[in-house]
């Protein structure tokens, strides 16, 4: 078991975050903006590495897929080796995972290569936010887990403006190296700063280790996501390769689902669902992540596939989501810690679906002011919504619950973003497969026929290849290609406004009751914390 002292004892934590907290708030800050800008700079790159690899989108998108899978499986066992190992060490374990991977990503001379690499990537990011949660969570208290949760928010606001504007810059400057090259100095001060800065693990012989649950639930995570993100590549789910690595899988889960209430100590408490407040807001941020996070992968795209831009401009054009999320996230923090989630949530939501509508508008010259003006209004939702949620999740849990509560408030979420990302590159694929193919002629790689769509996204092209194109089939084709690649983003964004739409069912349960916090539970009568378990 590992103990640690609660940043409360027993009296009342200070308002504001005290020097000891955020000195702890730097590391987790640090090392998640790491893992979140990683996943944002990969996005954009996506094109480049079709280029540079010769590789189909399908292709490498596993190259955020594999980061994610590698996410999924280590999730799970991140409590069990906080308590074996104590937080600070795994905390390091984990930064140094992370940038090792990233170091060898820039190495990569083939797409394989470089999706095995990311899969390294992820061991090691799997673990930074659920640690990063349980260690600040307990640092601050219950009083204060609101401007706790904006703190934490502050990777959420980074990832958006920073990583497409990052990595554009990387790539049209330099090249794709640097991207996975950027983290080499990061991570380094990010394991100097936590040699320092996080208390010094004091472990205890730690609880047995569930290893039927693990042999249950790491595979079955793992292969249910690979069958659900092999989707788009194969286009339909009838060929083995989808339906049986997600049948195997859910069988899996499904098995861990029964099993885990066996136990003492299971690999995943589910027995946390019990608490209703846990329930509705990890269901609330289930749904939302599917919705939003998986069409916000194709804001991006859209941007360099329909408009031609460049991944820097695609980056910047994308700052106004991050923006709009920077004014809110603050705000919604202080509100969550003295007004119910439940009275602000459907207000935050109201604007995104308000600046996702418009999306489902678009066409290939759509107004700029318009595109930006929609993602600050999501923004500005965004930060009024994902940050209270996780804070009425964990808000009401016993102090030893909070490690395995940001498990399972992590696990699905990254479930959610796998899906969503995978039944969006579905949609948009089938639809730009629908094009219309250009009598005689073909792909000199694939050999097979050509359509409007590919000759109009290849048209963007800024050498040689472009102009070709251009001159080859005129204006007349390209002009038709675009509307119909546009036609198909707006298609495939509004499969995500109708679940922006749903996630409005289950937040309508969240708390509209001011909350009793039970974080110091595990505090006894003279102020001394009582052993916390790790799981």
């Amino acid at each position: 078991m590992v103990q640690q002292e609660a940043a409360v004892g027993g009296g009342k934590a200070p308002a504001k975050l005290d020097a000891q907290v955020l000195k702890i708030a730097g590391v987790i800050v640090l090392g998640a903006i790491m893992s979140i800008l990683d996943v944002t700079v990969v996005s954009v790159a996506l094109p480049t590495f079709m280029r540079e690899f010769d590789a189909t989108y399908a292709r490498v998108a596993w190259t955020m897929t594999g980061y994610t899978l590698a996410l999924a499986t280590v999730i799970p066992l991140s409590g069990w080796a906080a308590d074996r190992f104590g937080t600070k060490r795994l905390y390091m374990l984990a930064l140094f995972l992370f940038t090792a991977g990233s170091g060898l990503c820039a190495t990569a001379d083939s797409i394989n290569q470089l999706i095995g690499y990311r899969v390294l990537q992820g061991l090691g990011g799997g673990m930074l936010m659920p640690l990063g949660m349980t260690i600040m969570t307990r640092a601050a208290g219950p009083e204060r887990i609101g401007r706790l949760m904006a703190v934490l928010g502050i990777p959420m606001l980074l990832g958006p403006i920073g990583g497409p504007i990052l990595g554009g810059w990387l790539i049209d400057a330099a090249n794709w190296h640097w991207i996975f090259l950027i983290n080499l100095p990061i991570g380094a001060i990010a394991l100097i700063y936590a040699w320092f800065a996080l208390p010094k693990d004091n472990t205890e012989p730690s609880e047995t280790f569930d290893f039927v649950g693990m042999l249950m639930l790491s595979p079955g995570l793992a292969t249910l996501l690979y069958g659900v993100s092999s989707l788009p590549e194969a286009g339909t789910i009838s060929k083995p390769k989808v339906w049986v690595p997600m049948l195997i899988g859910a069988v899996l889960v499904i098995g861990f689902v029964f099993y885990s209430f066996k136990p003492k100590h299971p690999l995943l408490d589910l027995r946390l669902f019990r608490n209703r407040n846990l329930t509705i807001a990890t269901v609330s941020l289930f749904v939302f992540v599917i919705a939003f996070m998986g069409a916000g992968l194709l804001f991006p795209s859209y941007f360099l596939q329909v408009r031609g831009e460049s991944t820097l401009h695609a980056g910047l054009l994308m700052a106004p989501q991050g923006i709009g999320a920077m004014l809110t996230m603050p705000i919604a923090g202080m509100l969550s810690d003295k007004i119910p989630v439940g009275r602000t949530v459907p207000f935050a939501m109201a604007l995104i679906a308000v600046g996702f509508f418009t999306f489902t508008q678009v066409g290939p010259d759509t107004s700029y002011v318009v595109l930006c003006g929609s993602l600050f209004v999501m923004g500005l939702g965004m930060g009024g919504t994902m940050m209270p949620i996780m804070t009425s999740a964990l808000k009401t849990l016993t102090h030893h619950e909070v490690a395995r509560g940001s498990t399972l408030v992590n696990i699905l979420q990254q479930i959610g973003g796998s899906v969503g990302g995978a039944v969006m590159s579905v949609i948009l694929t089938s639809n730009l497969n629908d094009a219309p193919k250009i009598p005689g002629a073909v792909n000199p790689q694939t050999k097979e026929p050509l359509t409007v769509a590919d000759i109009a996204i290849a048209s963007h092209d800024k050498g040689a290849q472009g102009a070709q194109i251009k001159q080859a089939f005129g204006p007349d084709v390209i002009a038709q290609g675009l509307k119909f690649v546009a036609d198909s983003f707006a298609s495939t964004y509004w499969v995500g406004f109708i679940l922006v739409l749903a996630t409005f069912i289950p937040i309508a349960f969240l708390p509209r009751k001011r909350e009793v916090s039970h974080l110091n539970d595990d505090v006894d009568a003279a102020g001394t914390p009582a052993p916390v378990i790790m799981h």
